[in-house]
């Protein structure tokens, strides 16, 4: 594993943390180990949830690592982004429900990520934005594909073509994240939000997070469609008759995740 992305457990949660002073910068190692820390928590089936954040409380990811775009030509940079766009494609199909915990500046591939999560909660000294225009070039990792999903087109025009970082309450206002919290508990909400997330049925819960991110790809009738597809497949299983016979019996279920 990567020293410059750790992941450690409590209960069911997964917690990936990015150390990469000064800023938690994206590079070829941290992109490395991300991909390393979420293999390994895709193939514990004891792991139900996972929360994504950056050391310290300053920075969740300032953004790519403007040194490596420098010092690469256009052949590497390209192969670098297609590799960031992958890796978050993956998080979206994964099994596992991804909390992103957005201590701080959450910037260019630091938004894009956690966009790629599920759930964003984000401490009160949070600011977030896509300040790629300021450097001349665009947003790679999905920023402007995911960011008009998450909060319409008017309004993503504004950061894409702007610039300028928002604070934490204007993200909320406008849906970019899910919760504020102050700086001083976002731990603390983070884990009770993934112990939540852990404790719901896992197929499901997988199901869910396929259905909803290649619907958002295709037309109403073709999401419609495979909605009825996963509904049949998740229903013929093992957890969903134990949810409809603990409903019934009025007890706590038991998910086996079969």
């Amino acid at each position: 594993m990567d020293e410059l992305v750790t992941l450690s457990r409590q209960g069911p949660v997964a917690w990936v943390v990015i150390d990469h002073p000064p800023a938690n910068a994206l590079n070829r190692a941290v992109l490395g180990g991300l991909r390393s820390c979420f293999e390994e928590l895709e193939q514990d089936p004891a792991i139900r949830a996972a929360v994504v954040t950056g050391a310290g409380d300053r920075f969740f990811v300032a953004g790519a690592d403007i040194g490596e775009f420098a010092q690469e030509g256009p052949e590497a940079t390209r192969e670098k982004i297609a590799d960031g766009q992958r890796l978050t494609l993956e998080m979206e199909r994964s099994r596992v429900p991804f909390v992103a915990a957005v201590n701080g500046f959450a910037l260019g591939g630091g938004l894009e990520l956690a966009m790629a999560c599920d759930i964003r909660i984000a401490s009160d000294l949070a600011r977030l934005g896509q300040p790629e225009i300021l450097l001349g070039i665009i947003p790679g990792w999905g920023g402007t594909q995911r960011l008009p999903r998450l909060i319409g087109r008017g309004r993503a025009l504004e950061l894409l073509l702007g610039g300028d970082p928002i604070d934490a309450g204007r993200a909320l206002e406008i849906g970019l994240v899910n919760q504020v919290v102050p700086s001083e508990r976002l731990k603390e909400q983070a884990q009770a939000l993934a112990e939540k997330l852990a404790q719901r049925a896992p197929l499901a819960a997988a199901a869910i997070k396929r259905s909803v991110a290649e619907g958002l790809d295709g037309t109403l009738r073709e999401g419609l469609t495979d909605e009825l597809d996963a509904f049949d497949r998740v229903f013929r299983s093992a957890d969903a008759a134990e949810g409809i016979a603990a409903f019934l019996g009025k007890r706590a279920p038991r998910w086996s995740g079969r």
